[in-house]
């Protein structure tokens, strides 16, 4: 089987190479010559796939590493019977923890707690239920918006846009990027939205750069408007409006779902389909790939500072925006700190006893590891 992979989608060569006529190529520089003789080709979401690409390739099947798929030109593909598969929900775990590492920094930073503050979530998906889920166990009250959902799924308390806007203190959002249908979400937080929301609320986006209006929301803080922004999403990625980054709270290069477990996970999903596509029996004990726990550690008291210091063992977000503000200075910065971050580990890799079972429960229910 020729395969043509991205070069920095890990655990490729594991997978693929060893039976296979595995080549590799650079992300944002693949182009219809290279995949003529080709019949599986593996991406990331820095490579359009659509006619242009494919139209002259014997390609069969295709499988982004990713959960969204605004790559992915789908109608073309399913046209002309050519298999694709992408990996939703393999990067909910390392997103919400982002999430959760962004708001802890923030409430230290600002001396609030996190159960005082109401989170308004706008997509409600792999990522969006799970972080739902972690914030409620916490005992943080959410807010949830997902036009599509909530016409299929009535158990859960559906709110509009606009009381998300105004009653929430921190907006998340994990939404597809779409331009078209009854709820577009390209420049989704545009002027009106940015207008709209009262001082000191918080924003953050880890879903496509295009969902938030990054002129309108530059010209904002230029002019005053007192909000919190972490982003680690842009519009016009690999190149960033300079000037946004900063002047926001965090700002960090698409690495929100940057983590080995993820990064296990979702190419374990596009092997299992390639296997399953092309009738080929698993030999590879996938199992072998995920990583041992860092650390065994014991607390005696379950806060939020300590919550805030455990994750910290793990990830220190404010790292990520410095970093990032130091390489975005030079031509192709943005994706060398891509192509060489050290990926995090998941709060699971820790091993965390309390000696109290209430606590236990709440920490599993958080996503760590627990005697």
């Amino acid at each position: 089987m020729r395969i043509l992979a991205d070069k920095e989608i890990p655990y490729v060569n594991e997978l693929f190479g060893l039976t296979n006529q595995l080549r590799q190529y650079e992300g944002r520089f693949l182009s219809d010559k290279h995949i003529k003789n080709t019949d599986v080709l593996i991406v990331r979401s820095i490579t359009k796939v659509d006619y242009e690409l494919l139209h002259d390739s014997s390609v069969k099947f295709v499988g982004t590493v990713t959960s969204g798929t605004d790559h992915i030109d789908q109608d073309y593909l399913e046209k002309n019977n050519v298999k694709y598969i992408s990996a939703p929900g393999s990067n909910a775990i390392a997103v919400v923890e982002y999430v959760f590492s962004a708001l802890f920094w923030l409430a230290h930073r600002d001396h609030f707690f996190l159960r005082d503050k109401i989170v308004g979530i706008i997509g409600v998906g792999h990522i969006g239920n799970l972080l739902n889920q972690r914030l409620n166990s916490f005992g943080v009250q959410t807010l949830l918006y997902d036009p599509y959902l909530s016409k299929i799924n009535t158990d859960k308390s559906w709110k509009s846009l606009e009381i998300l806007v105004s009653e929430s203190d921190i907006l998340t959002f994990h939404t597809p990027l779409t331009y078209t249908g009854s709820y577009p979400t390209w420049h989704m937080v545009n002027k009106d939205i940015i207008e709209a929301l009262p001082s000191n609320k918080t924003l953050i986006n880890t879903s496509r750069g295009e969902v938030f209006d990054n002129s309108a929301l530059l010209k904002a803080l230029d002019h005053g408007k007192k909000i919190n922004v972490i982003l680690d999403v842009w519009e016009f990625e690999p190149k960033l409006l300079l000037p946004l980054l900063f002047c926001i709270d965090i700002g960090t290069a698409h690495i929100a779902g940057y983590s080995i477990e993820s990064k296990i996970r979702s190419i374990i999903m596009i092997y299992n389909a390639f296997c399953q596509y092309f009738n080929i029996s698993d030999k590879i004990n996938v199992s072998n790939l995920f990583p041992s726990f860092i650390n065994y550690i014991r607390i005696k008291k379950m806060d939020e500072a300590n919550i805030n210091s455990l994750i910290k063992i793990i990830y220190n977000i404010y790292n990520d925006h410095i970093c990032l503000k130091s390489y975005a200075l030079n031509s192709g910065g943005f994706d060398k700190l891509r192509k060489y971050y050290f990926f995090r580990r998941e709060w699971s890799s820790i091993f965390v006893d309390t000696g109290k079972d209430y606590t236990t429960e709440m920490l599993k229910n958080f996503g760590f590891s627990v005697f």
